[in-house]
């Protein structure tokens, strides 16, 4: 039995065309990638063009502070998928001992002590400078102008503000005076300015203007950001003891040899076959070969498992990721990762008679030759003792799902493809408003994706002075026959692998259009050890959205899920953009989830 897309209303069309397609996060991203295709630029400026603008216009979900990862091919060499590294490292003195010296047993969510060294910035400067056509002056012209002329103000970054206000008047008073002028949540819609950071882009531009040539000027801008005044304000700032998610105060590590070597790279992506397509992640120093895990697992299953549309389908996707991102946790990391042994059909075929008719609420890694699984902490609930009689504190982790269903924002991600056949997927996250404090000469803060580190040891993704944290960042790329098809990616820290494997199923088996695709009913696994400060998780625990029905609700529960209802429209904010190379036509989709992602194009 096969499944096919519903003959059902979309909440817009798919996009289609042949002249360049955007789409992001944020319609004001997208219309900045798509006004940079329609004035000659490649997809390459375009996308840069885009990113700099989300770090203005989505600044509770990323910013210049934090880190990002890409996946792109370019015209010329179509056929061989590269990564975009701009995930930071922990700085040298980001060790387990001098954590545990400040009385932490994890490492916080929130404060200088969870920053990497930044690198997003300097990865979108390096593919502006190999790939791109703009000078870099026209390609951040548009959030010079947003952060200087002002942009209104999304609702949920005021929603993001108050979840944090007292937070920032007690203790952050950087943050509150930019983001809470005269005390006040900046309203939905209200037009707000960041003027200390179209300065610093300003700046970064000015730093090469005496140089010969393009990739020069590029060049000493990204000196300019890792040996110059953005790292000295950064390391001077942050050097000041300031509140932590752990309810303590603590002095920031990071020196100004720790930025100067912060730089961004290229590495081949990662590949798995599966119905004709290859797709194409970052490697196991980010969770991406957790969506090719399961779909070496799915693989071996009939199409009527793999709709996520009805019971069976639901479940037997479920207990595919369990047993994908068990493996993320025992193995991944920037280390030796055996996934040749872990993309085999061999031990595909051992995971996959592990799952049954019935939800399974264990923690199984599997067994690899040779290797040791780490066995993680599983906390159902976290306590610090600092903390009690404060509440939350509102600027842990990503903002994403909860383990409630409860929304609280998602990270940012951008697509396009040109009509000379460049595609590339991002997504930029991190250092978002709340990560830590506002450095006032910048206009923005330091990210936080140290918290994915763990300070047992033994862990391939053990805290370690230079090793990069491993990242839930994780852009797809699909290619057919040799050629890029799809470029796509969602926010949403832990689950952006979960609904991207949503949409993939539902494209290359079930026939979806990309929109149908997004719009169809989302669902994730929480039996999983969260990624995020306090790293809990939830035995058996599955969300979904309302518009699954009863009947498939009902059914999970009746397999043991322990089911949480999100709402009809809470779960995901993918988008994508397609590239048929039968007929010529270029597609976006994005996410109707939010009234926030846009596609365009022509």
């Amino acid at each position: 039995m096969t499944y096919t897309a519903p003959d059902s209303f979309t909440t817009r069309p798919t996009l289609q065309g042949t002249f360049g397609m955007s789409a992001s996060t944020h319609w004001l991203a997208t219309a900045s990638a798509q006004a940079v295709l329609e004035r000659g630029g490649n997809a390459f400026d375009a996308a840069a063009a885009a990113a700099f603008v989300l770090h203005v216009v989505e600044p509770h979900l990323n910013g210049p502070g934090g880190d990002m990862t890409g996946v792109f091919v370019t015209a010329d060499n179509p056929s061989e998928p590269v990564v975009l590294m701009g995930q930071g490292v922990a700085p040298a003195a980001a060790t387990p001992e001098h954590y545990r010296s400040e009385g932490l047993e994890l490492v916080p969510g929130a404060g200088a002590l969870a920053a990497a060294v930044p690198a997003a910035v300097d990865a979108w400067l390096m593919l502006l400078r190999d790939h791109g056509t703009w000078e870099l002056t026209d390609v951040l012209a548009f959030a010079v102008g947003y952060a200087r002329n002002g942009h209104p103000v999304a609702g949920r970054v005021g929603t993001t503000i108050t979840s944090v206000a007292d937070l920032f008047t007690e203790h952050w008073p950087t943050s509150a005076a930019l983001w809470m002028p005269d005390g006040r949540i900046p309203a939905d819609g209200e037009v707000i300015r960041n003027e200390a950071y179209a300065a610093v882009l300003d700046r970064l531009a000015a730093a090469g203007s005496a140089e010969a040539t393009r990739e020069e000027r590029i060049d000493a801008a990204r000196r300019e950001w890792r040996e110059g005044f953005v790292a000295q304000a950064a390391v001077e700032f942050l050097s000041v003891p300031h509140r932590h998610s752990s309810g303590s105060d603590h002095a920031g590590i990071m020196t100004l040899a720790d930025f100067a070597a912060g730089s961004a790279s290229y590495e081949p992506a990662l590949t798995y076959e599966f119905r004709g397509h290859t797709i194409a992640k970052t490697g196991p120093w980010g969770q991406g070969p957790a969506l090719l895990q399961t779909l070496a697992i799915l693989a071996g299953f009939e199409d009527e498992y793999l709709d996520p549309s009805t019971e069976l389908g639901a479940h037997t996707i479920l207990e595919a990721q369990k047993l994908a991102i068990a493996d993320r946790e025992a193995y991944y990391g920037d280390a030796d990762v055996p996934m040749d042994y872990l993309l085999s059909e061999e031990y595909a075929a051992q995971r996959r008679a592990l799952i049954t008719d019935q939800a399974s609420h264990e923690f199984r890694p599997g067994a690899v030759p040779g290797h040791t699984p780490f066995l993680p902490p599983l906390r159902t609930e976290y306590f610090a003792p600092a903390l009690a009689g404060q509440g939350a504190f509102a600027g842990v982790g990503e903002p994403t799902v909860m383990p409630t269903g409860e929304t609280r924002g998602d990270t940012c991600h951008v697509d396009v493809v040109d009509q000379w056949g460049n595609m590339v997927s991002a997504t930029p996250s991190g250092g978002w408003l709340q990560s830590s404090p506002t450095i006032p000469e910048l206009g923005f803060c330091l990210g936080s994706r140290l918290q994915m580190t763990w300070l047992e040891e033994g862990a391939p993704s053990t805290l370690a002075a230079g090793k990069r944290p491993r990242t839930t960042l994780t852009p797809t790329l699909v290619l057919k026959d040799g050629k890029p098809v799809t470029a796509l990616g969602s926010p949403g820290g832990d689950q952006q692998d979960q609904w991207q494997l949503l949409y993939l199923l539902r494209t290359l088996v079930g026939g979806y259009s990309p929109q149908q695709a997004v719009d169809a009913p989302a669902l994730h696994t929480t039996s999983i050890p969260g990624s995020f400060y306090p790293r809990t998780w939830t035995p058996g625990g599955a969300v979904v959205e309302d518009r699954l029905g009863d009947d498939v609700i009902n059914g999970l529960e009746r397999r043991g899920h322990v089911v949480t209802r999100a709402g009809d429209w809470a779960l995901g904010r993918l988008s994508s953009v397609v590239s048929d190379p039968e007929t010529g036509l270029l597609k976006a989709a994005a996410n109707p989830r939010g009234a926030q992602g846009y596609a365009a194009g022509r």
